[in-house]
């Protein structure tokens, strides 16, 4: 179900359960965890996720699974929160490109990248009330984050979906681009990145997860990259930044360390 490719320093993921809106279950999170690992050792420098078909993800599963004896704690916190943290931490930036049905495990997957471009025909929000269950894999904490409590529960009470277009207004993503456009524009930027100084990119995915996760104010994050800053002294990439400035050329970024 879960395709990787690698071509010039950049990886492709894609989710390949098209005839099922690429619903995750127990090994889908396992061969996804697994692309990112194989990912990570070919030491790309750039990584899009994409689904294929008529959505990007619908979210877990569930069509075999019976409510009555449901592992759901195993499932979701075994699972999907550490491939979650698994992504978020991908030495690399990373792309995702949301199109059609993004819920549930699905906008976990979005929330764990880096970027998100996504088509203004997408579909996000927590339609899981007809389910009897609640939104997952971050839901909450994104929705609340960008959008207030009221907003948060109204989409959560309503099951109303947004549109891509609707939700990059809203500050949820990135970019939303028509839907024909998108993969192409996240493929291009990804290309971009992956000749830039890698090193300088994982540096700031630290420095925003720390304000994302430890809450911290103006001085101690300006403290944090202050520390940053002086680390990547000691980085070939570094050293050409300010060579190719000096010298009035373009970088020549390796990425290495």
């Amino acid at each position: 179900m879960i395709q990787l490719e690698i071509q010039d320093g950049v990886a492709e993921v894609v989710l390949d359960a098209p005839e099922k809106l690429n619903a995750l279950d127990e090994s889908a999170i396992a061969e996804l965890g697994d692309a990112y690992e194989r990912a990570e050792l070919a030491g790309v420098r750039a990584l899009v996720l994409r689904g294929e078909g008529r959505a990007f993800c619908a979210g877990r599963d569930i069509a075999g699974v019976d409510p009555r004896d449901d592992d759901v704690q195993g499932y979701l916190g075994g699972l999907v929160e550490p491939l979650l943290k698994r992504m978020s931490r991908f030495p690399a930036p990373t792309f995702a490109v949301a199109h059609g049905a993004c819920l549930g495990v699905g906008l976990g997957l979005l929330i764990a990248s880096d970027i998100v471009y996504v088509a203004d025909t997408a579909k996000i929000g927590s339609p899981f009330k007809n389910l009897g269950a609640t939104l997952d894999s971050g839901g909450h904490a994104l929705f609340y984050e960008r959008l207030g409590a009221h907003r948060a529960m109204d989409l959560i009470v309503t099951g109303r979906l947004m549109s891509g277009t609707e939700a990059v207004a809203a500050g949820l993503f990135s970019q939303v681009l028509p839907a024909d456009e998108v993969l192409e524009a996240a493929r291009a930027a990804a290309r971009t990145a992956a000749s830039g100084p890698t090193q300088a990119f994982i540096a700031s995915k630290r420095l925003v997860a720390d304000l994302r996760d430890h809450r911290l104010g103006l001085w101690s994050s300006m403290t944090d990259e202050n520390r940053a800053q002086a680390a990547l002294c000691d980085t070939d990439d570094y050293r050409e930044g300010f060579a190719a400035f000096q010298e009035k050329r373009a970088p020549a970024f390796t990425g290495r360390g």
